[in-house]
């Protein structure tokens, strides 16, 4: 999902570029996995929000070949990952056809979202449009994360976010923010992080 536009690659652009990733987003899912250990072989993890497919390239590399991964996004993947474990469904995360296809290849040990609303330019709708995104994807969480399972979810920081960390902090043994190093500095977005549902 969009994110935004900046005109000048950075030191983490030019790093995917080189790396072959299609978006810098890969280092912030790197970085939030050295910190929490969300990731590991044998895995079943879902990715809403996956294009361009930075982050569901990146968990494929990190299953290495055990485990499966699903994906989801209104957008096409930029990546042609030709994995025998790996599902991409192209659609509305809200769309029930799209649902029941995701929960098919559940339960899930981990649910990923980089996702995040067109921005407007107007941050208030922003953020209300993330926090209703994050919303969907707790969600999916509810529904269709296995007992100790985990959840990382964007988040564009606005008014929202203690209520949606409270929502988090009933159903997981632990929930924080925490924003990694690869985010633009003059990014206003953050990750919240539920680990082991109760």
């Amino acid at each position: 999902m969009a994110t935004g536009h900046y005109d000048k690659p950075d030191f983490w652009a030019e790093k995917a570029r080189k790396e072959g990733y299609p978006a810098r987003s890969v280092y912030k899912l790197d970085e939030l996995d050295r910190k929490f250990g969300v990731l590991r072989p044998g895995l079943r993890v879902l990715d809403i929000g996956a294009a361009p497919g930075s982050w569901s390239l990146w968990a494929l590399k990190r299953l290495d070949g055990r485990g499966f991964l699903s994906a989801v996004d209104l957008q096409p993947l930029g990546i042609s990952p030709s994995y025998p474990n790996f599902f991409f469904i192209r659609g509305d995360l809200y769309d029930d056809a799209v649902k029941a296809a995701i929960a098919e290849r559940g339960p899930y040990d981990l649910v990923l979202s980089d996702a995040a609303p067109a921005t407007s330019g107007n941050r208030g709708l922003d953020t209300d449009r993330s926090e209703a995104i994050v919303e969907a994807v707790l969600g999916y969480a509810d529904d269709m994360l296995k007992p100790g399972g985990s959840v990382v979810a964007k988040l564009f920081i606005g008014g929202g976010q203690r209520e949606l960390l409270d929502r988090m902090k009933a159903s997981y043994a632990s929930a924080r923010a925490f924003k990694p190093e690869a985010c633009r500095t003059v990014s206003f977005e953050t990750y919240l992080i539920g680990l082991e549902k109760k």
